[in-house]
């Protein structure tokens, strides 16, 4: 049996982390920060999602010298003209928790009709000493109250298109098959796949 490529995983985020399993499943192993008890903070510099998922698989490849991946999502807001975007996890404030991003958002949004709204994930995937990337988007709209309680970050308001549901009331399969991160993820499996087959590397 072919032993299978092991690749870094730049994050100790269990949603995340369960998601990329079931994709990667039988293709890869994939191993988290914390299989290094890497307790290094990563640095996210950068002004864009693909420039802040560069740094951080670059950084991890540089540290551990293996080959790895790393994700940065935002969520876009068309009426704020893409905010909170790169800044979507500490929209609020450095060290503010995902509630109080909400709220500044719903208070942003307050009286606006225009909720559409897409959430955006880039992959840098770095094997051997080149980068490849990889992009996945979901649209949608946002309700104006949370609604369910799965998921995290601005899953209880984005209902994605032709749903009638947010991400925080879907399963988790559900949401895997449609989500942003769930379509990086499988483009850079598809990659893999012809990636790994003998002969046909780069």
């Amino acid at each position: 049996m072919t032993k299978l490529p092991v690749l870094v995983f730049a994050t100790n985020n269990l949603h995340k982390l369960r998601e990329v399993y079931a994709i990667l499943n039988g293709l890869a192993i994939v191993r988290s920060l914390a299989d290094f008890n890497l307790q290094t903070e990563i640095p996210e510099e950068g002004d864009t999602l693909e420039a802040n998922a560069r740094q951080k698989a670059w950084f991890i490849y540089n540290h551990l010298q293996k080959d790895c991946f790393a994700d940065d999502t935002g969520l876009e807001v068309y009426a704020l003209g893409g905010r909170p975007g790169v800044y979507s996890a500490r929209y609020a404030g450095e060290g503010c928790a995902f509630a109080d991003n909400i709220r500044k958002l719903l208070s942003e949004m307050k009286g606006i009709s225009d909720r559409r709204a897409r959430f955006r994930t880039v992959v840098a995937l770095i094997i051997e000493g080149r980068e490849y990337l990889f992009e996945g988007k979901v649209e949608g709209h946002l309700l104006e109250t949370e609604a369910g309680t799965h998921g995290f970050g601005y899953d209880p308001l984005f209902v994605p298109e032709d749903y009638d549901i947010t991400f925080a009331q879907m399963d988790e399969s559900t949401k895997n098959a449609i989500s942003h991160r769930g379509e990086a993820i499988r483009k850079m499996a598809d990659f893999l796949k012809k990636y790994y087959q003998p002969g046909n590397k780069g």
